[in-house]
């Protein structure tokens, strides 16, 4: 699979790893769960989503292609998103499947977009990293 750096930050779970707050961060940044990186936390190098034999099996390695999408690892991850940050991997993932991932990209970049400065607003955080507008549901 041919992949720009844009698809390198769409996890295997569905995570858009442009708009987490590991990836904004100004020091000890996280390149993304796809990206090599030997400075990366424990939980992202272990994770058990992303380190799923499963996933290794297709050409993109997305959580939708196995055979038990979505399974309980990521559906307890889906319930976590949607409680605390108002997003669903599931959801992500169905739209990936459905539309594939350039429609995905544009619809995600929409999505976290400051309406006020076009910053990237954090899905952990709930505002701009840029300006701090909090992001309005």
């Amino acid at each position: 699979m041919n992949s720009s750096k844009n698809d390198l930050l769409i996890a295997p779970c569905g995570m858009n790893c442009s708009v987490c707050m590991a990836y904004l961060r100004s020091g000890n940044k996280c390149l993304g769960c796809r990206l090599v990186d030997a400075s990366k936390p424990k939980t992202r190098t272990q994770c058990k989503i992303k380190t799923c034999p499963s996933l290794h099996e297709g050409d993109t390695g997305f959580c939708y292609q196995c055979e038990k999408f979505p399974c309980d690892r990521l559906k307890h991850l889906d319930k976590r998103y949607r409680t605390k940050y108002n997003m669903s991997m599931i959801d992500n993932l169905e739209f990936l499947k459905k539309s594939g991932i350039e429609k995905f990209i544009k619809s995600e970049n929409k999505r976290w977009t400051c309406s006020k400065c076009n910053g990237t607003i954090c899905v952990h955080k709930g505002y701009c990293i840029s300006c701090g507008e909090l992001r309005r549901k």
